[in-house]
């Protein structure tokens, strides 16, 4: 009898297993919809700010909750919000493809009835040239390990790579400081000519946003229709998923199944580096005359 007894203790409840399972995945879901999830960087689109490899979290509350929210997209499209916000210049944010359940991350440039302007590659907004400054040119490792659908990730800035006499090779492409009308500051590239170089006038539309990614010459963003991978101009407020907020961790390409190579691989510097832009002094206001 008392065997019979330790058995049945040792008995494992097969549906309370599973029940505790599915709440567990039930929080992670929720958690992953509603306040914040981890994002991977697979493309240049975003350099100098965010590098192919880099790890980092997105908040999902920043400007409300809509059917992009939701983790894996899971729910149907719509065009409804849920304590919705919007968002400032300089925001890096994780639109989705107007078509395709594809998450996309880039820079906001312009907002709701503003009208975008790209002449030269030069950032135009509601006719105002958008300050442009010449910096010193970023300094990228040259990574050869690091692949991009199967190509090198960085094939495009081969021309700017340069060798220090220890060795070490860098690429060092064209570098400029772009500052909005908020005074978020932030760096882009830009190198070369093409299509995209020239756009609009475009207006925003109401509830939509304009973005745009930093590497400009590397990025399909609103400029492009989605016929061509972009974003099909004006990007809807729902179709927002989130915020992007701080890198957690980032490697560099050459890291393998094999969990020791991770450490050898890991960018060290770029770890806990925030994503929200720098401000800007802004100019003080001129003085009014005395009544």
């Amino acid at each position: 009898m008392t065997e019979d007894k330790n058995d049945e203790a040792e008995k494992v409840n097969w549906f309370a297993e599973f029940r505790g399972l599915a709440l567990m995945l039930l929080a992670v879901l929720a958690f992953h919809s509603f306040i914040a999830k981890p994002f991977y960087i697979p493309s240049t689109s975003m350099m100098p700010a965010l590098h192919v490899g880099d790890r980092l979290v997105v908040s999902k509350y920043p400007y409300g909750w809509s059917w992009a929210s939701a983790s894996f997209h899971i729910l149907p499209r719509g065009d409804w919000r849920v304590f919705g916000a919007t968002p400032e210049y300089g925001d890096v944010v994780i639109p989705v493809h107007p078509t395709r359940n594809e998450d996309y991350i880039k820079r906001v440039v312009g907002l709701p009835g503003d009208v975008i302007e790209v002449r030269d590659s030069r950032l135009i907004l509601n006719g105002v040239p958008v300050k442009r400054e010449i910096v010193p040119p970023v300094r990228i490792p040259f990574e050869p390990e690091l692949l991009c659908e199967g190509r090198p990730c960085l094939i495009n800035f081969e021309s700017y790579r340069v060798r220090e006499a220890n060795g070490d090779e860098f690429y060092e492409p064209p570098t400029y400081r772009e500052t909005l009308p908020n005074g978020a500051t932030y760096l882009i590239i830009d190198h070369k000519t093409q299509f995209l170089d020239n756009y609009g006038p475009y207006t925003v539309p109401e509830d939509n946003v304009f973005v745009m990614g930093d590497n400009r010459d590397e990025s399909a963003d609103s400029r492009a229709s989605a016929e061509n991978r972009g974003l099909g101009y004006g990007v809807p407020l729902e179709n927002i998923g989130g915020r992007a907020e701080f890198i957690t961790f980032s490697l560099d390409g050459s890291a393998t199944w094999n969990p020791f190579s991770w450490y050898s691989a890991m960018r060290g510097d770029r770890a806990w580096t925030t994503l929200r832009p720098a401000l800007a002094e802004q100019p003080d206001p001129q003085p009014q005359p005395a009544e």
